[in-house]
Order: C-alpha cells, then sequence, then structure tokens
C-alpha cells in the first residue's frame, strides 16, 4: 500500500469515528470536547501513527511498554504535542520506563504497582497522570482492582499521587450493555466527589 493511500485511509476511519463521536454526543446533550479519541496503536508501524498525526490525531494508546518506547519519543521529535497512554496490564518491573515515556497510565489496580509506579516516578523526575483501572464486571480474566476493593483503592492512590489520578478505566462484561456498567464505576465513593481531586473522568472500551 502506498503513503498516499494508507494517508487516505487513515483519515478516512478517523472522520468516520470523529463524526459517530458527534452523533453520540448530540445525541447525550453533550459537548464534544468532553470526550477523547484514543487511537490504540499497538503493532502499528512508525509510519502508519505518523498518517493519524497527520490527519489530526494526537492521542495514542499502546500497552506494550519496550514498543511505545520503540516509536513515540521519535515521534515527539516531530508532533511534541502528541499525547501517549500506556493502556491494559502493566508489570511492575516496565512501570519505570513507562513514567519516563507516557503522558498517563490507565493501569493502576494494586498496592504492588503503585509502588513500582511511585519508584519509577522518582528514577525518571515525572509521574504521569494516572487512571484507576477498575474490573466492573468482575471477571477474573481481566485486570482492574475489584469493586467491592475499589473505594479503598483509590482512596489510597489519591492519597499516594494527589491530583495525578485523573479518574477510572473501566472494561465492562462483553455481554453487557456499557451505559449500565459506567454509571456503577462512577458511583464509587472517592470518584464521586464533586470537589475531589479526581476529575469524575470514567473511561473504557
Amino acid at each position: 500500500m502506498s503513503d498516499l493511500i494508507a494517508q487516505n485511509l487513515i483519515s478516512g476511519n478517523l472522520a468516520a469515528i470523529r463524526h459517530r463521536i458527534a452523533q453520540a454526543c448530540e445525541k447525550a446533550g453533550r459537548a464534544e470536547a468532553d470526550v477523547s479519541l484514543v487511537a490504540v496503536s499497538k503493532f502499528h508501524p512508525i509510519g502508519s501513527i505518523e498518517a493519524a498525526l497527520k490527519a489530526g490525531q494526537r492521542l495514542f494508546g499502546e500497552n506494550r511498554v519496550q514498543e511505545a518506547a520503540s516509536k513515540f519519543p521519535e515521534l515527539r521529535k516531530t508532533f511534541p504535542d502528541l499525547r501517549l497512554h500506556i493502556i491494559g496490564g502493566l508489570q511492575t518491573n516496565k512501570a519505570a520506563e513507562a513514567c519516563q515515556i507516557a503522558d498517563m497510565i490507565e493501569s493502576p489496580d494494586r498496592p504492588s504497582l503503585s509502588d513500582a509506579i511511585e519508584k519509577g516516578a522518582q528514577k525518571a523526575g515525572r509521574l504521569p497522570e494516572l487512571l484507576v483501572q477498575v474490573n466492573t464486571g468482575d471477571e477474573p480474566q481481566k485486570s482492574g482492582v475489584p469493586r467491592e476493593e475499589a473505594n479503598a483503592f483509590i482512596e489510597a492512590s489519591l492519597e499516594r499521587f494527589g491530583p495525578k489520578v485523573r479518574g477510572l478505566m473501566c472494561i465492562p462484561p462483553r455481554r453487557r450493555r456499557p451505559c449500565t456498567a459506567f454509571p456503577s464505576a462512577a458511583r464509587h465513593e472517592p470518584a464521586a466527589r464533586p470537589a475531589g481531586a479526581l476529575d469524575g473522568n470514567v473511561r473504557g472500551f
């Protein structure tokens, strides 16, 4: 596939997704500016990411820290305003590198990982923003703090990381409508505070 064809394909796909987001926001009475589109770029080459960047996309998600480190530092030289999120489960031994390259880590779900992120941030000299990952369906095959432990873990995360904790990341069960899962996640007591450190973000796939 030529670079021009790839550019047109990616630009068209992004335009179609943004149109769907605009329609959903209008139906829900929400502002489009309140919704962020994360382009998951794992396994995609730098050329495809560059095509998305040229089409105006600035927020990307990667779940393999080593792969992200091989792509995004170089891309930032040309596109300094891009943002990188580390998504999915994060191994504790990858936390330091994640702190070096990521703008947000969407994976904190256990004390040992919080410990590793804190140490990694000290080593990197920077702490990315964080989303606490909650297992809203209590599914054993998925990462995320169990619902019954979520309030205590969110509270501990706020005490440790303060305003860097920006909200929750939730993946609802496949056969369950997302609209039934996200309100239950938003009701977690520390996350529901209107004036707390959390800004009320609940993100999901």
